[in-house]
């Protein structure tokens, strides 16, 4: 971001260990390249670590997919059963998590320090609904087998991906060492990992298998595919198996972290900014009714909460950038030649920190998107690649803020004498996703009334 300042552009080439990449740092130049010209621009990088079969061994996930038949044959599969009509019939799932959720937060206030069985109840609920979105799976406890094996492969593969822990991304010779050398460690654990991601992908994918197969499954995506023959034909059972396992795991994977982020930095910008939440909770209460649980199809009736979540998006992206693209093939933009192979990265930091766009970027502001001039940044991505699953996503988070709003008020925690702290609200080190070091804060429901409707919601659902 600094040196697009510096230079004065919004297109910044680096001669980065030998990769070309184009940095994007005007969501005009990202719009230009990776939606307009999305047919050249849709390919992608795929590490070393993870092409190499000898270790992670996981290029085949629709993530890091080529532009290639295999990825258009996993976009149709997504495309048919994640569009707004067949999303909808999940709504009901999504806002049974969010109550559940509502429920476990009533025992955090009386702990010391809320945040990480915070962060721990914001995973599993988006977990949860994304395991019943992609197997029909429901986890009872975030002890279950299927969500901690999810959990932790996610968490190896963001790993994985990051150069500064594995260097042989960028030094493939790496790779040739012989183990009984030191420093070559590494490879065993991302062959444990790679373990580690066989089962993440395969048990639940059985597990929904036999459930249709014995005709007692529910509704859920994988389910669905598993007796669509129109999108099976000409697949063998082994290329349909391979498929639905990476199709399944990339719908719980694709958002759950995100989410997860996004509801932190959702819980800061309310300790930050409480007269934000007081208008959030009085539009609630005003068009709802005091006491009443929102539903997904109260979207349109809750403009305030909308701008809201725009505005949380924009201020905290889970992304610092977007999924690296790369070129299909040669091309020129604005007379600088781009070569195929080049990584092209939407830079969605510096999007969101554009004062041209958005006054006072650092500023928590909702209302800056009453202007229709005032754009929202694109954090589902762009173009062909663009995240599939944006209409759950959306849902998703939805439902949950305005479930939060409803009921709870967050608030900065106040020391032996009364007085409030600032929470110091910081970014967690070494992690792909845009996450918060833990801070300090205080909730509570906003009345004893408040309880009653939480615990009556639970008991319905």
């Amino acid at each position: 971001m600094m040196l697009g300042k510096e230079l004065n552009s919004d297109i910044i080439y680096l001669d980065l260990l030998g990769h070309n990449i184009v940095v994007l740092n005007s969501p005009q130049a990202a719009s230009d390249l990776l939606d307009k010209r999305s047919s050249l621009y849709s390919d992608r990088f795929c590490p070393l670590i993870y092409r190499d079969k000898s270790l992670f061994n996981w290029s085949t996930g629709p993530p890091f997919l080529g532009y290639n038949d295999i990825w258009r044959h996993h976009r149709r599969m997504m495309n048919k059963w994640l569009n707004i009509r067949e999303v909808s019939k999940f709504h009901k799932m999504q806002e049974s998590q969010a109550r559940f959720l509502l429920g476990r937060l009533l025992a955090i206030p009386a702990e010391v320090n809320p945040f990480e069985r915070l962060r721990g109840e914001f995973y599993f609920a988006i977990g949860s609904s994304s395991l019943q979105l992609a197997y029909g799976y429901t986890p009872q406890e975030n002890t279950d087998a299927y969500f901690r094996a999810a959990e932790e492969v996610d968490d190896h593969a963001g790993r994985a991906a990051m150069i500064t822990n594995f260097y042989v991304n960028v030094f493939p010779f790496l790779n040739r060492i012989p183990e009984w050398v030191p420093g070559t460690g590494w490879k065993r654990t991302v062959r444990e990992w790679k373990k580690q991601k066989d089962y993440a992908l395969d048990a639940p994918y059985r597990w929904t298998q036999n459930q249709v197969n014995k005709g007692t499954n529910i509704p859920s995506v994988v389910g669905n595919l598993l007796q669509d023959h129109d999108l099976m034909s000409g697949l063998s059972h082994e290329e349909r198996d391979s498929r639905l396992k990476e199709l399944g795991h990339v719908l719980y994977s694709g958002g759950t972290d995100t989410t997860s982020s996004f509801l932190l930095s959702f819980v800061a910008a309310m300790v930050l900014n409480p007269d934000i939440q007081a208008e959030a909770q009085q539009e609630i209460d005003l068009t709802l009714g005091p006491g009443v649980l929102p539903l997904i199809s109260d979207r349109e009736r809750l403009p305030y909460i909308n701008r809201l979540i725009l505005e949380l998006m924009r201020w905290r992206p889970a992304l610092a950038i977007g999924v690296p693209h790369r070129c299909f093939q040669d091309d020129i933009y604005r007379g600088y030649n781009i070569t195929k192979g080049t990584i092209v990265i939407g830079n969605l930091w510096a999007m969101s920190r554009d004062e041209k766009v958005y006054h006072d970027p650092e500023t928590f502001n909702p209302d800056r998107f009453l202007d229709p001039e005032v754009p929202p940044i694109p954090v589902f991505g762009w173009g062909r690649r663009k995240c599939p699953g944006i209409h759950f996503g959306e849902a998703s988070l939805f439902i949950t803020v305005s479930s939060l709003l409803a009921v709870f008020t967050f608030s900065k925690k106040r020391n032996s004498g009364g007085d409030c702290i600032k929470p110091v609200i910081e970014d967690a080190p070494n992690s792909i996703i845009l996450g918060l070091k833990p801070f300090e804060f205080e909730l509570a429901p906003r009345s004893q009334m408040h309880r009653r409707v939480i615990n009556e919601a639970i008991a319905s659902c």
